[in-house]
């Protein structure tokens, strides 16, 4: 059987690195892609979030573009250029929401972009339970 978004893969729960500074959000989607079943971890900056991807790559990454010590599309850029990171799905949820950062993002590989207000926890997890199975269906 082919897994899903909402299915283990065969080595166990999808594995989903949120990569956000705002302390609370970050919480916040931690809690909610747990309860759906998810193995998350977080990190608080690019940096951290890049060497976490290198040490145990993810099945998954939900990145915010405005970080400190690395900003979000530097972490995109280093890990398309990593053999062990280039091909992790990757779903951009930021404030920003300009034309060019966005386009800048799908260049870069992204899977989906979210604007932060525009959508719910609850519509979060589904957008990215959706890009995953797009990933997987490719």
């Amino acid at each position: 059987m082919t897994p899903t978004a909402a299915q283990p893969e065969a080595a166990g729960k999808i594995r989903v690195l949120v990569i956000e500074d705002d302390r609370f959000l970050q919480k916040i989607l931690l809690m909610k892609f747990q309860s759906e079943g998810f193995d998350v971890r977080g990190a608080s900056d690019g940096e951290e979030g890049l060497k976490m991807m290198l040490a145990d790559p993810p099945d998954l990454v939900v990145l915010d573009l405005i970080l400190p010590k690395m900003n979000g599309f530097e972490v995109l850029t280093e890990m398309r250029t990593s053999v062990s990171t280039k091909e992790i799905p990757v779903v951009v949820l930021s404030n920003l929401g300009q034309d060019e950062d966005i386009r800048r993002v799908m260049e870069l590989g992204a899977l989906e972009f979210l604007v932060k207000s525009n959508h719910s926890i609850m519509e979060v997890v589904g957008k990215v339970k959706e890009a995953y199975a797009r990933h997987l269906n490719r």
